[in-house]
């Protein structure tokens, strides 16, 4: 076997990807993948040193080019900024990742405000419309590009406590199959739809009550490792996936409600 060869289907040389939610869990995960893999990375979260932060360990760690950006990506204005600051300091784009996310705890449905419910869209699934939108249009008018959507398996199973999550990230993979069609042949966009890792998010889980879960519906009975997304990220990042566009590839472990 040439690894070598087989390598060189995984390379991001020369590459730019800019990762939303990149300063921790999975999206700091992919973001040092794709660094490693020799690509330039722009980093993007809310708060501001968290993104330089992340640029600088991404730096010292792997010798790529890296900036870090804030934005919150249900402002579009803020998103607007995001791709302009991308634009100016590499010049292009060519693997968008929409993986910033949220979904608040709420006591019961009709304790979800407007307030809460229009973030969750917003973040969730508007702002990834807009910077898709404003980046993949470009990749398609220039030589192309890769957008993947970080979704969740709520979009198909959402559980009580994440009813609004779930709906918007539904209606991101609803939109990664629009986008598809809208912007190929030469943009490919597809979809990964994690089940639950250890990212921080998990550090309020009762682990004792969900090890139990995890042996009941995940085969592999247990949660993922941030680690664990990377090569689903670098597979659709790279031309490895040349021939995949409109996709939805689920990392859950197998997870299933019909064994619970």
């Amino acid at each position: 076997m040439n690894s070598e060869k087989t390598a060189k289907h995984f390379d991001l040389t020369g590459k730019v990807a800019l990762v939303t939610g990149g300063t921790r869990g999975l999206g700091l995960a992919m973001a040092r993948a794709f660094a490693d893999a020799g690509a330039s990375v722009v980093v993007s979260s809310r708060k501001a040193g968290a993104c330089a932060e992340a640029a600088r360990t991404i730096r010292e760690d792997t010798g790529a080019r890296c900036i870090g950006v804030p934005c919150h990506v249900a402002d579009w204005d803020d998103c607007d900024a995001l791709v302009a600051a991308a634009y100016g300091e590499f010049g292009k784009v060519d693997v968008l990742v929409n993986n910033a996310g949220m979904s608040p705890p709420y006591e019961s449905l009709v304790s979800v405000s407007r307030e809460l419910f229009d973030k969750v869209i917003g973040v969730n699934l508007a702002g990834p419309f807009r910077l898709s939108a404003l980046v993949g249009t470009r990749m398609a008018a220039g030589e192309g590009g890769s957008i993947i959507n970080i979704s969740s398996t709520a979009a198909a199973m959402p559980t009580s406590s994440e009813i609004p999550y779930g709906a918007a990230k539904a209606g991101l993979q609803n939109m990664t199959t629009g986008l598809a069609h809208t912007f190929g042949p030469g943009v490919r966009c597809n979809c990964i739809m994690p089940g639950p890792f250890l990212t921080d998010i998990s550090k309020a889980w009762d682990m004792a009550a969900m090890n139990d879960l995890f042996d009941r519906m995940i085969p592999l009975g247990r949660a993922g490792r941030a680690d664990e997304i990377v090569g689903a990220a670098l597979y659709l990042a790279s031309d490895a996936s040349s021939y995949t566009n409109g996709a939805i590839i689920k990392i859950d472990g197998g997870m299933s409600f019909a064994a619970s």
